[in-house]
């Protein structure tokens, strides 16, 4: 038995809450040259700093830069606009739209770090529709590592975070995960070096597949016959 089939073999779950960017599709091409467009107006190499933009608020990373004399929200909406406007090779990462499908929509949310209109328009590129509990950066007060927006999407859907199953991609956002109390699965595709955790880590959702029990609980199967897909 494998750790994955350890921590889904007869274990069942409330529901399952989504990070976007990274986790259910790819964006990072786009992301990175909007930023690295941005930061060659203040003369700064974005090669210094774009691995620590994934999975927090444009906001927060801005803020993180300590550009003298900048205004964070306004280059942070200024960021998002580029952003919206720039979707060149957004795609879903693989078997991800097919395993969402598979879920009631009652049953699972998108926690991301973006703004919604942002969020909204890489959804559609992927080819996803948004769910019914949508967590965006308007919706919170702090930005991931802060668990806040993982127990939002939970009690939104009517449950506690410690009893959902969380997928993540980003060091913030997993270290959300964990201080919600949820289970993490690390989803390493956009992943351009090795990533140091104690969470299980897939390539991407090709093997997974969701069953839903009598209860409404959701199952999680590792089927190993999609390993080569």
């Amino acid at each position: 038995m494998t750790d994955l089939d350890a921590l889904f073999d007869g274990r069942s779950f409330a529901a399952i809450l989504f990070d976007m960017d990274g986790t259910l599709l790819s964006s990072i091409e786009a992301a990175e040259r909007v930023w690295t467009r941005w930061a060659a107006q203040f003369g700064i190499d974005a090669r210094t700093f774009l691995p620590d933009i994934h999975g927090r608020r444009a906001v927060d990373s801005v803020r993180r830069l300590n550009i003298p004399g900048v205004d964070a929200e306004a280059e942070a909406a200024a960021i998002t606009a580029a952003e919206i406007e720039d979707v060149e090779g957004v795609r879903a990462i693989a078997g991800a739209r097919e395993f969402v499908a598979m879920l009631p929509k009652e049953r699972w949310a998108i926690v991301t770090s973006a703004p919604r209109a942002l969020a909204v328009r890489r959804l559609e590129a992927a080819g996803f529709t948004p769910p019914s509990v949508f967590i965006t950066a308007e919706d919170i007060p702090r930005g991931k590592p802060d668990p806040a927006c993982y127990q939002l999407a939970a009690r939104n859907l009517g449950f506690t975070a410690d009893d959902c199953l969380v997928f993540e991609d980003a060091p913030a956002g997993i270290r959300a995960g964990e201080a919600a109390g949820a289970p993490v699965v690390v989803i390493t595709a956009t992943h351009q070096h090795p990533l140091e955790t104690r969470h299980l880590m897939r390539a991407d959702f090709k093997s997974l597949q969701s069953t839903v029990q009598a209860d409404g609980r959701l199952q999680i199967v590792h089927n190993a016959a999609f390993k080569k897909l």
